[in-house]
């Protein structure tokens, strides 16, 4: 297949990126979408919250009042879950395991499927190149408007470049990141998608 092409003025070119089908034209598959995504953000969980038990609260072990004749409900002690200043019944553990394994072959085909739904929904866009000359978040912007993007935008590049990087970290709706480190979370969250025409043949490459 071929994917439209257009430089850094957004100007399109006569002649289009040459794409791989199984990576830019596979089939919606919204469950494995769904496994993907929810996979990741998982797998990004660490477990930081501890929460006492009504064994590890501080509480004396002494019956607070006698089993029968007061009228109250009978209590063991002041550390029960039901008693105020007592311990969780189901607490946070800093040992909770929120990893969600996929296996390869379906994380890839996922990558696969979000890029593909990306370009039916004509969020991704092809450039040429994308480069300034110097660190400027004004100079980014101007590029950025250039393109006639408006809203937020992910940019994949086909390396690291330091001043793309500097430019864009103080924008808000704005990431920039090799192709190598795309992740379904952010190819799904953010409204456009810029690539550039290395960063789609890295793409084919890693998702082959």
């Amino acid at each position: 297949m071929e994917l439209k092409l257009i430089d850094q003025n957004g100007k399109v070119a006569k002649k289009g990126v040459d794409a791989s089908d199984v990576t830019f034209g596979r089939e919606y598959n919204e469950s494995l979408v769904h496994q993907v995504v929810v996979a990741y953000m998982a797998n990004a969980r660490t477990a930081t919250r501890a929460q006492k038990t009504r064994a590890t609260v501080a509480h004396t072990t002494h019956k607070p009042f006698a089993q029968k004749g007061t009228g109250n409900a009978r209590a063991g002690m002041a550390s029960s879950p039901i008693w105020r200043g007592g311990g969780r019944a189901f607490p946070n553990s800093p040992n909770e395991n929120y990893s969600h394994k996929v296996n390869r072959k379906a994380y890839r085909a996922g990558m696969q499927t979000i890029l593909s739904e990306l370009v039916r929904q004509d969020r991704l866009k092809v450039v040429d190149s994308f480069s300034i000359d110097t660190p400027k978040t004004k100079q980014f912007v101007q590029k950025i408007n250039a393109l006639g993007i408006d809203g937020g935008v992910l940019l994949l590049t086909d390396g690291f470049d330091e001043n793309l990087y500097l430019s864009s970290r103080n924008l808000p709706n704005v990431l920039v990141v090799e192709a190598e480190f795309a992740d379904p979370v952010s190819l799904v969250r953010f409204p456009n998608v810029l690539v550039t025409a290395g960063a789609v043949k890295k793409l084919e490459e890693i998702l082959a």
